[in-house]
């Protein structure tokens, strides 16, 4: 379907989110997202009452020195003149935002400070922070929520459309991710990076697999995070269809997200509203339920709404992978940068991954939930094809020390990412081999192994 914008005037508005300056570089951003739980229970803590994640977070405003960000009466984030920002998932969650950075040395060592800082304000409450991929002692019963307009609209399209949103709730309020963000200068750029970041991003899911509890109970998954991701209306997450064709181009992209529903609009005072249940080209058409036509921020806006594993906005966001233990984080942001950045990488992994099919990415991303690396991707093993896109990221990352883009401490970020693919043994399989042996069934001795530090 190809529609005329009137709200958003023309085909080129919808392609101006993607629009890049000649002046564009390419940089590094990292987000984190973890628990604020008890150190003894494991379980997440409150929004509200003293010792609350409120309380918490307006602690950490005052030593950061941030603008709050405000919800009615209630801190919800901060934003910080270096472009760093903090803020709240739906259940709690503190979400770290570094500023982009030109190298991954920077980006690393300004993650530790700023989590490090928190995590020691924290302790202050006795409270941890706890990154990772979910919250291990929590079920969605007895889960914390953070309520929000946006929030509460979220909840009710996830229940409203059914089987297909039945991971939604799960999603919204135990589900923890770490993601990395990475540029494009143009488009002949964006279509040549986005195609490789699709066809990795499921190896890199089995690579990282690290989710196997719920309630402190091991489910026997290895990843309960994308379990229930593709379990959150599948429409808009999982794979993104478009880039795996071959001739990609960005309106191929645009046509496909213009056949979603909005969940959600804003309208002009800053209310948040359900969006009607038709796509978001027919809105372009007929317009929202006031009659007013949809904008360039509802645009946006539509956008931010779509979780596959790489989300194409003003970045490739890159969602794929469960997060790892905190010092293990380094590894996914070198993965990424090592392999894409460097276009001899780049277009080596592009050759290694361009024949599976649409049908081989969803049926592997279905069994990496319970084999994680012993999984295949057609009739390949998961694990071959990540230990060759971890020698091609290695050889991105030394380029680009010898160019002097980089640190050459930054080579050994990917260490834990090395010893998996080698050994075989995923960080969720050795979380469950410790919980059972180092740790054996202790949430409070859990907590202090995984911490923020």
């Amino acid at each position: 379907m190809t529609v005329q914008a009137p709200g958003a005037s023309d085909r080129s508005e919808l392609r101006a989110p993607f629009e890049k300056s000649a002046g564009a570089t390419e940089k590094i951003g990292l987000e984190i997202e973890s628990g604020v739980v008890d150190p003894e229970t494991g379980r997440a803590v409150p929004y509200l009452g003293e010792g609350g994640v409120e309380s918490l977070l307006q602690a950490i405003i005052a030593d950061f020195g941030g603008t709050p960000v405000l919800i009615g009466d209630h801190v919800m984030g901060m934003q910080h003149d270096s472009g760093m920002h903090l803020s709240l998932e739906h259940g709690g969650a503190l979400e770290y935002a570094s500023a982009p950075h030109e190298d991954l040395r920077t980006l690393v060592e300004d993650m530790h400070a700023v989590l490090s800082r928190a995590a020691e304000i924290a302790r202050g409450f006795r409270l941890a922070l706890l990154p990772g991929a979910n919250l291990p002692f929590n079920t969605t019963e007895n889960a914390q929520w953070v309520h929000t307009p946006r929030g509460m609209i979220m909840r009710k399209f996830f229940e409203r459309i059914g089987d297909p949103g039945a991971g939604g709730r799960t999603m919204m309020t135990l589900a923890l991710s770490t993601q990395v963000t990475l540029d494009y200068l143009n488009e002949q750029d964006l279509v040549a990076k986005l195609r490789t970041l699709v066809a990795a991003s499921t190896v890199v899911a089995g690579m990282f697999v690290n989710s196997p509890f719920e309630g402190g109970q091991l489910t026997g998954l290895l990843s309960r995070r994308v379990h229930c991701w593709l379990r959150t209306d599948p429409r808009r997450c999982g794979v993104l269809p478009p880039a795996l064709r071959a001739d990609m181009r960005i309106d191929d992209f645009i046509e496909w997200a213009l056949q979603l529903p909005m969940i959600y609009y804003r309208t002009p005072d800053g209310t948040y509203r359900p969006a009607p249940d038709r796509p978001f080209g027919a809105l372009l058409v007929e317009g929202f339920e006031d009659g007013t036509l949809p904008t360039q921020r509802d645009w946006a806006l539509h956008l931010s709404q779509i979780w596959t594993t790489v989300r194409l906005r003003q970045t490739l966001e890159l969602r794929a992978a469960d997060g790892p233990a905190y010092p293990d984080i380094p590894a996914l942001p070198a993965l990424w940068v090592g392999l894409i950045y460097h276009p001899e990488s780049r277009a080596a992994a592009g050759q290694l991954l361009a024949g599976y099919t649409l049908a081989d990415h969803r049926a592997a991303l279905q069994d990496i939930t319970t084999q994680g690396l012993a999984a295949k991707l057609g009739r390949d093993p998961l694990r071959e094809l990540g230990r060759e896109l971890v020698r091609l990221a290695g050889a991105g990352l030394t380029a680009r020390v010898a160019a002097g883009r980089d640190d050459p401490r930054v080579l050994t970020y990917l260490d834990p990412i090395s010893e998996v693919v080698e050994s075989g043994r995923t960080f969720a399989e050795r979380a469950i081999e410790r919980w059972k042996y180092d740790l054996p069934g202790s949430p409070a001795r859990y907590i202090e192994a995984h911490r923020v530090r």
